[in-house]
């Protein structure tokens, strides 16, 4: 079988870039245009209180302030940041859920290069959609991501409805020893099942965080699930709480937060009605497990606004092209596990092993070209994926680059939700449409790293 390397994959680069990004397509999603001055994001390592036992030693994030900052953008606004390495390794910044550029993705030897410690690179891109997104290294991304790299991007519409506040979370594990210090990111045993799950939960890099709110007030609670393992099962006490955006796009019809199950890498917008009584307290529960966890709640302060949840205005839709379902072309995606245990490089380095696959191959595979694309799709058709999950695990499937409409699931009755992240579950098969409207090579793959890194990843090509 060919061997993977850095040349393979700078080549297959080349090619896509051959393929151009038209005057109308960089309007659309490409570089921004009279960027502003770059925000700066450094790479560093730090400590950060996480337990009691001390500062955790090694914490890898943008700055030396702890959370990576939660970044504001403007829907078709330009933005621009200039990511500046001081790690000890590469390091690249990929824009979760962003609609933008190809040349912007940040997956290395794919879309860029690596850039190396002492190294800068320019991100520049214009924001199609508003809503609640997330950004993360796709570079040594269990350990990078691990011990910190994970950041929640917010871009806003000044459409949006007004609230009286807003809170974003930040929901993320941390592999921690009984010292406060990192151990081993993963299992093998586990990695092959349903991923190694961390021993200390946090939000915002805070176990059980409270936050105030106005009382009787209309919170708008952004919640992004940048953990590398864990699915949450999520619940809200003692207020009323309505789904209002998953994964960045408005739901056909808000409904209630009575329990939603999301997955690494997606994003839960929610309109939460405040207590009217001054010290009530909201509780955001996962009551995925044995015993409901408390992962953050809100204070209710001052008198109540007396608001009305029925009065809050809807979010606008983003731009996001539907697909022409008489003519979409079917593409299979069977989701399964794989005999071959032997260590592959994947995208970016690999965990020495190979357990999960995408139609039977897992990735690079045993191929005449391991590096080839899982799919060549032309500019501006419509798809559908057939996706199916032939295993016993739920696995987050996200795609770069572009957005699905929900049309059908074997399991339940589904909403068309627009999204990028699809948390497929064991047993299921799901129709997902969309038109492959943004040219370049996007990656697709299983957002439990661990699976990512052992075989469920692969990437399609639009030109």
């Amino acid at each position: 079988m060919p061997l993977l390397t850095r040349r393979n994959l700078l080549k297959a680069s080349a090619v896509a870039g051959a393929y151009g990004v038209g005057i109308g397509i960089a309007g659309k999603f490409g570089l921004a245009e009279a960027a502003p001055e770059p925000q700066l994001l450094t790479a560093v390592k730090t400590e950060a209180m996480l337990t009691e036992a001390g500062p955790t030693r090694d914490i890898m994030s943008w700055g030396q302030d702890g959370m990576p900052p939660v970044l504001r953008m403007k829907k078709g606004r330009p933005y621009a940041a200039r990511l500046k390495n001081e790690l000890d390794e590469p390091t690249t910044i990929h824009w979760h859920g962003l609609r933008i550029d190809n040349r912007m993705d940040g997956v290395p030897f794919m879309t860029q290069p690596y850039i190396y410690t002492g190294d800068s690179f320019d991100y520049a891109f214009t924001p199609p959609d508003a809503g609640t997104f997330w950004y993360h290294p796709h570079c040594n991304t269990l350990t990078q991501m691990g011990h910190g790299m994970t950041g929640v991007i917010v871009v806003e519409d000044p459409a949006d409805p007004e609230f009286d506040a807003e809170v974003v979370l930040n929901l993320r594990d941390w592999r921690l020893g009984g010292d406060g210090q990192f151990i081993a990111a993963f299992k093998p045993r586990d990695a092959a099942k349903s991923g190694t799950y961390g021993t200390v939960r946090t939000a915002n890099w805070h176990q059980e965080p409270q936050y105030d709110a106005p009382a009787g007030g209309l919170v708008r609670l952004r919640i992004a699930v940048t953990d590398v393992t864990r699915i949450f099962s999520l619940k809200m006490e003692g207020a009323v709480a309505s789904v209002i955006a998953i994964d960045g796009n408005p739901v056909p019809k808000r409904f209630p937060l009575d329990l939603l199950q999301i997955g690494p890498g997606q994003r839960l917008d929610l309109a939460v009605r405040m207590p009217d009584s001054e010290g009530a307290v909201a509780t955001l529960e996962d009551i995925r497990g044995t015993t409901p966890k408390t992962i953050a709640s809100l204070r209710a302060v001052g008198s109540s606004l007396k608001r009305d949840i029925g009065d809050l205005g809807p979010l606008v839709e983003n731009p996001v092209a539907k697909a022409d379902l008489s003519a979409a072309e079917e593409i299979p995606l069977v989701l399964s596990a794989t005999a071959e245990n032997t260590a592959v490089e994947s995208i970016c380095g690999t965990l020495g092993y190979s357990f999960w696959a995408i139609n039977k191959v897992p990735w690079p595979g045993d191929t005449p070209d391991p590096t080839a694309p899982l799919a060549e799709l032309k500019l501006g058709k419509s798809y559908l994926f057939n996706l199916e999950n032939t295993t016993p695990h739920a696995h987050p499937i996200h795609l770069h680059g572009m957005s699905f409409t929900v049309i059908s699931s074997s399991t339940r009755q589904v909403m068309p939700l627009v999204s990028d992240t699809y948390l497929i579950q064991p047993d299921e098969k799901v129709q997902l449409a969309f038109v492959a409207d943004n040219p370049g090579d996007w990656l697709l793959h299983c957002h439990i790293i661990e699976h990512q890194k052992t075989g469920m990843t692969s990437y399609v090509r639009v030109s």
